[in-house]
């Protein structure tokens, strides 16, 4: 059975990914990363160069920590760089140096373009803390925070795991379940009894292996099948499809 949320009777925590679930920062990302590796691709390749794809976004970036993403993309593009720190200025060839040239990308688009919300996850949320359940933030970005301050959203959130907590903890990064884990320990509930909310296969991935109670995968993008296969329990487009005063 379901409550009025749309969630499994049991369920007493909801633990939420940001980018493309909370704010529309999904696509930012996106774009940033895109720029980021083109203009590193161009330069390395000539103008023969294959760009970064949509596919390369969703298959090797999305979802996970900022030097595993570079990291990821260039092993299937066969290219090998040096680890650096991440302490790397962006102009340094190095995994910790590209990753830190996404992110300035990524701030300038913010600061040009601002952030918006998901109206519907907000009305969800309202919805889901109303009703007596536990919320914590789950993201690999180090900019979460900021983001949430930005939309007035922070307050939502009993518990905040993100890529400043998760360097500071040595957690690894999505597909592994280690940061929803630890969102749960800190909330004071078993896996079993949360649910996770997700819009990128990495973060599926993650919700499978964590054994939590639910996964709900939202397509931000058209790829529900893909959400299914990578280990939602169930696909919306929106969060006010699960009910509740959503």
């Amino acid at each position: 059975m379901t409550t009025h949320l749309g969630l499994p009777d049991g369920i007493t925590a909801c633990l939420f990914d940001l980018d493309g679930v909370v704010t529309r920062t999904a696509v930012v990302h996106a774009a940033a990363w895109k720029a980021m590796f083109d203009a590193f691709l161009r330069e390395r390749d000539g103008t023969d160069f294959q760009p970064f794809t949509d596919s390369d976004y969703e298959r090797y970036v999305d979802g996970r920590p900022r030097a595993d993403g570079v990291r990821t993309f260039l092993a299937s593009r066969g290219i090998e760089l040096p680890e650096g720190t991440p302490d790397d200025p962006p102009e340094a060839q190095t995994v910790n140096g590209l990753g830190n040239r996404k992110n300035a990308a990524l701030l300038e688009k913010i600061r040009t373009d601002g952030v918006e919300p998901y109206e519907g996850t907000l009305r969800y949320l309202h919805a889901v803390r109303a009703a007596g359940l536990a919320t914590a933030i789950v993201s690999s970005s180090a900019n979460t925070r900021e983001v949430l301050r930005s939309i007035d959203a922070e307050r939502l959130f009993d518990v905040r795991i993100d890529g400043v907590v998760a360097r500071e903890r040595g957690l690894p990064g999505k597909p592994r379940p280690d940061t929803y884990l630890a969102a749960a320990r800190d909330l004071g509930v078993e896996p079993s009894r949360a649910a996770v909310f997700e819009d990128a296969l990495a973060g599926m991935e993650a919700g499978r292996a964590g054994r939590f109670g639910y996964v709900v995968g939202v397509d931000r993008v058209g790829q529900a099948d893909a959400l299914r296969a990578h280990g939602a329990d169930r696909v919306v487009e929106d969060l006010a499809e699960l009910g509740g005063d959503a």
